[in-house]
C-alpha cells in the first residue's frame, strides 16, 4: 500500500501543478487545459516517485523513458519537467512563443523529452521500438507511454498493442488517461471505446484499472509487480479538466485558453484545492 505521507505530498504537488498549467495556458492565450488537468496526478507520481531520470543528464543511457503520446497535453508535461529541473521555471511563460523550447507539442530539442508528440496514435508504436531496443541492448530501463481515450480510436494503437504482446514486452507500461472527453464531445458519443480493460486483456496485456485522481491508487499501480512476458497497461479513469468546475467534462476546454474572468475563477478553485490538500 502507498505511503500515506507520500501520497498526500504528491497530491499537494499535483494541485500546485494544476495552478501552473492554468498560468502557462492563460499567459500564452493558447493550449489544452482539459487533458493537462486530467493527466497531472499520474504525471506527478510518475516523475516524483517512479521514473529513473537525471535532469542534469537528460540523455542518460540507462534512464527510464517516458512518451507523451497525447502530445497536445504538453502544458502538464512541461510544468513537471520544469519542477524536476530539466529547464528553468521561467521557460514556462514562453510556452508557444516563437523560438521557445516549449512548443504546443513536445519536441526533441526540449531537455527531458524522448518523443516529439503530435500525430495521435504514434506514441504507442514508438514506445514499442524503445522497449524492443532495451531488450536487444540488455538494458533494465522501463518505457512508460501515456495515451488518451480519444486517441485510442486510432487503429495504430491497436496494431501496436498487438505487437507489444507478441514481443512479450514486459518492460513497457502504458497509461491510459481515460478522461471521457475529446475535442468534439464525449468519447462514448464520438466513438465508444467500450470496455477498455477487456479489450487490452484480449490483446494479451496485464491490466490494472484505477481512479486516476486517487494518489494512493496511482502509486500502488506504478509500484505493482509487472507480469513476466506481458506488457502492462494502467487504465486511469480520470475527469477532463479535473479541479476546475466549469472545465470538468467540458469539451469546449479541450484546446481553449480561459479568458480573464474564467482564469481568475479557475485559480481560486485550485487555490482552495491546495489549501485542502
Amino acid at each position: 500500500m502507498a505511503d500515506l505521507h507520500l501520497a498526500k505530498e504528491l497530491q499537494r504537488k499535483a494541485n500546485q501543478f494544476r495552478k501552473e498549467i492554468l498560468e502557462v495556458i492563460y499567459t500564452a492565450k493558447a493550449g489544452h487545459p482539459g487533458g493537462s488537468l486530467s493527466e497531472i496526478d499520474v504525471l506527478t507520481a510518475l516523475y516524483f516517485h517512479k521514473l529513473k531520470v537525471r535532469a542534469a543528464e537528460p540523455e542518460w543511457a540507462d534512464r527510464d523513458r517516458f512518451v507523451l503520446s497525447k502530445g497536445h497535453a504538453s502544458p502538464g508535461y512541461y510544468v513537471v519537467l520544469a519542477a524536476k529541473g530539466f529547464f528553468a521555471h521561467e521557460e514556462l511563460l514562453k510556452f508557444r512563443k516563437i523560438n521557445s523550447m516549449l512548443q504546443g507539442h513536445p519536441e526533441l530539442s526540449t531537455p527531458g523529452v524522448d518523443f516529439a508528440g503530435g500525430s495521435l496514435g504514434q506514441g504507442m508504436a514508438f514506445s514499442i521500438g524503445l522497449a524492443l531496443a532495451g531488450k536487444l541492448d540488455n538494458k533494465e530501463y522501463i518505457v512508460y507511454v501515456m495515451i488518451g481515450d480519444g486517441e485510442s480510436q486510432e487503429g495504430v494503437v491497436w496494431e501496436a498493442s498487438m505487437a507489444a504482446a507478441h514481443f512479450k514486452l514486459d518492460n513497457l507500461v502504458a497509461i491510459l488517461d481515460k478522461n471521457q472527453v475529446q475535442q468534439t464531445g464525449k468519447t462514448k458519443d464520438v466513438m465508444d471505446l467500450g470496455d477498455a480493460a477487456s479489450k487490452w486483456k484480449a490483446f494479451g496485456w496485464h491490466v490494472i484499472e484505477i481512479d486516476g485522481h486517487d494518489m494512493h491508487q496511482i502509486l500502488d499501480a506504478l509500484d505493482a509487480k509487472r507480469v513476466q512476458g506481458k506488457p502492462t497497461i494502467i487504465i486511469a479513469n480520470t475527469i477532463k479538466g479535473k479541479g476546475v468546475s466549469f472545465m470538468e467534462l467540458n469539451h469546449k476546454f479541450h484546446g481553449k485558453a480561459p479568458n480573464e474572468e474564467e482564469y481568475k475563477k479557475a485559480i481560486a478553485e485550485i487555490d482552495s484545492l491546495i489549501t485542502e490538500s
